[in-house]
């Protein structure tokens, strides 16, 4: 936790100039992930190679996202500048590869270097809020970075609408100069004097022992539900909605309505909701209203039903985002980077299982929306388990205990896809 001493504005002023620019980085992470993902046809046929090939350029990133994970957040919980320094600068060189030529290894080669980059970026969301803000403005500073990321997730899906694939260099050059510009801005802003890191911020803990905290696992076993639930139906919607007769461009709009509604809750109610002591409650009307969406979508084909459950599903479920985030901080102590390592880890894990398991339904809606259900429902057990301080170290209570009658936890993260856009492609990450 920041030490703030002697010139706290100055340090506050500083520390939200971290964030803002952090916000850019992770922005730019997603924007260069998505890239291809509203042209995978055009893409398929500008480079000469398949459809399925194309989803490669998305797939890869939960695969090493997996990989990758840990490592990434004990790299930033020994050094956070860093680690998070190499993964922007990593993200500029991974937009540039993509500009070395028209061969499609040229592309495949420029995503995995910004797959590499992207753990070592959005790993650091929560410590660096934790090291450059006040405790009162942690909260607001993780629902900005987290935004952010849902911003590049947007511009993404705009950008391929607007200039469509017969301007894939153009594409690419926008998205490589947003990357420098957004890695600069965070290169000089890490620079800026600001707060020291507490004495408990520097107690780091082997991975074992993070792991035996019950909270952590009650966490990371919500994230994988929630994370699973909203990759697969972000990945599949069009093609389970195409049954119903809703057009690609129609279920496109919905998708691109459930990441804008994410964005705004994430900036703007998640910190109220946090401020207020309400996350557990949030949390747990995620679970309830993604289980009963999934649910309705099953039995009812009207497109303006099924298009208001959607968007309120994906709204609730990215506000879910920074709250859990914040809730794992709170847990962390000197490991911040590891424990927010083990929440993405869950959630790409969790994405990559529910997805393949609707993959495998997606000529069926019926059953392909009542096994989402399902999945939700896995979350139900862990309501009662969330809050208390078992395993913290110290035995500090890192999570508010849970109020009686209320909701304990819930769905956890969204993350946007390859299909987040009228063409339905293979199970991403965000």
């Amino acid at each position: 936790m920041a030490d703030f001493t002697g010139t706290e504005p100055q340090s506050r002023r500083h520390g939200w100039m971290v964030i803002g620019s952090f916000a850019l980085v992770a922005a730019a992470t997603q924007l260069l992930w998505l890239t291809y993902a509203p042209i995978t046809t055009g893409t398929a046929h500008y480079y000469h190679v398949s459809e399925s090939a194309v989803g490669w350029l998305s797939e890869i990133f939960p695969l090493l996202y997996v990989v990758l994970a840990i490592p990434a957040g004990k790299v930033l919980d020994r050094s956070l500048h860093g680690g998070l320094a190499a993964g922007a600068v990593l993200a500029v060189l991974g937009g540039l590869l993509r500009l070395l030529g028209d061969d499609f290894a040229w592309a495949l080669a420029g995503q995995c270097v910004v797959a590499v980059a992207q753990p070592l970026v959005l790993n650091a969301i929560t410590k660096l809020a934790g090291e450059r803000l006040p405790e009162r403005e942690r909260a607001e500073g993780i629902a900005v970075g987290s935004a952010g990321m849902m911003v590049g997730m947007l511009l993404a899906l705009v950008l391929g609408a607007a200039l469509g694939a017969g301007r894939i260099h153009a594409l690419l050059v926008i998205g490589a100069v947003f990357a420098a510009v957004a890695a600069t801005a965070l290169l000089v802003a890490l620079r800026l004097p600001g707060a020291a890191p507490s004495a408990l911020a520097g107690a780091r803990r082997p991975l074992r022992a993070v792991w035996t905290d019950g909270q952590v696992r009650v966490l990371a076993g919500l994230v994988f539900v929630g994370f699973g639930v909203f990759i697969a139906l972000t990945t599949w919607l069009q093609a389970l909605l195409n049954h119903y007769g809703v057009s690609a461009s129609s279920a496109g709009a919905v998708l691109v309505a459930m990441v804008l509604l994410g964005a705004i809750g994430s900036g703007v109610l998640a910190p109220a909701v946090l401020a207020r002591g309400k996350e557990q409650r949030l949390i747990g009307a995620s679970i309830v209203v993604g289980v009963l969406s999934c649910a309705v979508l099953a039995f009812v084909h009207v497109f303006a039903i099924d298009a208001v459950l959607l968007s309120v599903t994906g709204m609730l479920l990215l506000t879910d985002l920074p709250v859990i985030l914040e809730l794992s901080e709170r847990r962390a102590a000197g490991d911040g980077g590891t424990v927010a390592a083990l929440m993405w880890l869950a959630g790409n894990g969790g994405g990559l299982v529910v997805a393949v398991l609707v993959q495998a339904l997606v000529h069926h809606p019926l059953p392909a929306f009542l096994a989402l259900a399902a999945c939700g429902c896995f979350a139900f057990p862990l309501l009662g388990r969330i809050g208390g301080s078992s395993g913290l170290p110290g035995g500090a209570s890192g999570l508010p205990a849970s109020e009686p009658g209320s909701v304990g936890a819930g769905l956890g993260l969204g993350a946007g896809s390859d299909a987040m856009v009228p063409e339905a492609g293979p199970p991403a990450r965000l």
